[in-house]
């Protein structure tokens, strides 16, 4: 049995993540930043054969891992409304992606290989993700430990 608000965090996350993905289309088209592609950054760690699976799992990363961590941590994290504390989840899934991930996709640390604008478009992108992903969370009126207890 999954912890309670975890299928709320998860279909938060889901949403976010469609969000999210339409910024990076629109950048994309745009022509902002190219070298900056996360589908192909994550297919290529992968070694998959096809952006479809880069893309699965930037889905899976943002609904099943992001979206359950946030339910869990919500209680804990600063912020009197549910869409300021994603935005702050937002930022430490980006100092996360700046220190981790980036370097393990040749990168570097912070995405500096990439040019200055790489931490920089990825905080306002993780900004935004963490923002939907709080405020979605909030309006699926998650159960607060008293209301889980109660049940109990």
């Amino acid at each position: 049995m999954l912890p309670r608000n975890t299928a709320k965090g998860m279909a938060a996350g889901f949403v976010a993540t469609v969000i999210l993905s339409i910024l990076m289309m629109v950048k994309s088209r745009m022509g902002l930043m190219p070298e900056l592609d996360v589908i192909a950054m994550l297919t290529g760690m992968m070694a998959a054969p096809t952006p479809l699976a880069g893309w699965i799992g930037h889905f899976a990363i943002g609904a099943i891992l992001w979206g359950g961590l946030f339910a869990w941590l919500d209680p804990s994290l600063p912020g009197s409304s549910h869409w300021l504390k994603g935005a702050y989840f937002g930022i430490g899934a980006w100092i996360l992606m700046m220190v981790l991930v980036m370097p393990m996709a040749g990168a570097g640390f912070f995405g500096l290989s990439l040019g200055v604008m790489a931490p920089i478009m990825t905080l306002v992108l993780h900004l935004v993700f963490g923002a939907a992903l709080g405020g979605v969370y909030g309006l699926e009126r998650p159960e607060s430990e008293f209301e889980y207890s109660r049940r109990l």
